[in-house]
């Protein structure tokens, strides 16, 4: 028959930790659905904004570069 033995230390720590996860995501202030959409959709504009204006400086670089060292 074997012998239960008492939980190992490491063991103990785990479920101690996941209680206090799961304790520290019930304070957590959810964000409502609309709020979630217009922050989602500012990130999106901000990203696309922020790649164009890089795209644009890249090509007028590129541009630039090519014009100086192959003098088209």
């Amino acid at each position: 028959m074997r012998q239960r033995t008492a939980p190992t230390r490491r063991s103990r720590f785990r479920f101690r930790f996941i209680g206090e996860i799961i304790g520290e995501l019930r304070k957590v202030v959810w964000l409502s659905r609309r709020e979630i959409i217009y922050l989602s959709t500012l990130v999106l504009v901000v990203s696309v904004a922020a790649g164009v204006i890089l795209g644009a400086v890249d090509y007028g670089f590129s541009a630039l570069i090519e014009g100086i060292f192959l003098g088209s």
